[in-house]
């Protein structure tokens, strides 16, 4: 009950202030510019979505902390911080209210680009089971994002230090599975510290499952990496909680 509380409270303020509109607005506009114009969709000529997929990581890096910011760092820039948690909840069931609210409100704004999905069956015969798994892998790499800068957002009252520690974090996680990362371990490192630098990668688990193919090894890794920050989200919150 207290985490639908929070829940219900928080996806209401997206709504009532301008923010919410001008993210999923400005979302739209980089993904459709992203894959219509950067990704070549239709000089492709081939029905399907990775070029609307392929720069999702690069979309939330710099719009999820946008969202994140505020969740901890304005409450206790104001002091609401303390109000909210004199409520008849626990600690854990402000931090997942919280946080659930933040991805349901990405989860409308990845649910509002639709119509790439009507315009690419329109257009041919897709893989309709491998477009959902994209999404969905989406939606869970949304999810990692969130709870990183959800963990990150207690530690200040600033929104924008809030914001750039986020960004710079989620970015280590995006690129860790690519070239510019691995080749500066490879050739003196151990292959085991290589491969477990690669698995790190928010890329490397989201383009397997956007590319249709389902690994119970993805699935994990993400709900890991969910639970690990929100996790720490509730300790950074109670250590800050009184200041």
């Amino acid at each position: 009950m207290g985490i639908y509380t929070i829940f219900r409270r928080e996806l209401t303020s997206y709504f009532l202030t301008p923010l919410a509109y001008i993210f999923i607005v400005i979302f739209l506009a980089m993904a459709g510019t992203f894959t219509f114009f950067v990704g070549n969709f239709f000089g492709r000529g081939q029905a399907d979505l990775q070029p609307f997929f392929q720069f999702h990581p690069w979309l939330y890096l710099f719009l999820i902390p946008a969202i994140t910011m505020r969740l901890w760092a304005e409450e206790r820039k104001t002091g609401s911080i303390e109000l909210l948690l004199t409520l008849p909840i626990s600690m854990t069931d402000a931090v997942l209210g919280k946080f659930l609210a933040a991805w349901c409100f990405t989860g409308i704004a990845l649910a509002l680009t639709f119509p790439m999905w009507i315009t690419v069956n329109v257009l041919g015969y897709p893989d309709n089971g491998a477009i959902l798994a994209g999404y969905a892998g989406s939606f869970l790499m949304a999810g990692s994002f969130l709870a990183v800068g959800s963990a990150i957002s207690p530690l200040t009252k600033n929104q924008v230090i809030a914001f750039v520690i986020t960004s710079v974090v989620c970015f280590v996680f995006t690129v860790g599975g690519t070239g510019v990362v691995l080749n500066f371990f490879t050739g003196w490192a151990p292959t085991l510290v290589v491969d477990t630098v690669a698995q790190m990668s928010f890329m490397t688990h989201f383009n397997a499952i956007s590319r249709g193919v389902i690994d119970a090894r993805d699935m994990v890794y993400f709900a890991s990496v969910i639970g690990f920050f929100l996790f720490a989200n509730v300790i950074f919150v109670d250590l800050k909680k009184a200041g």
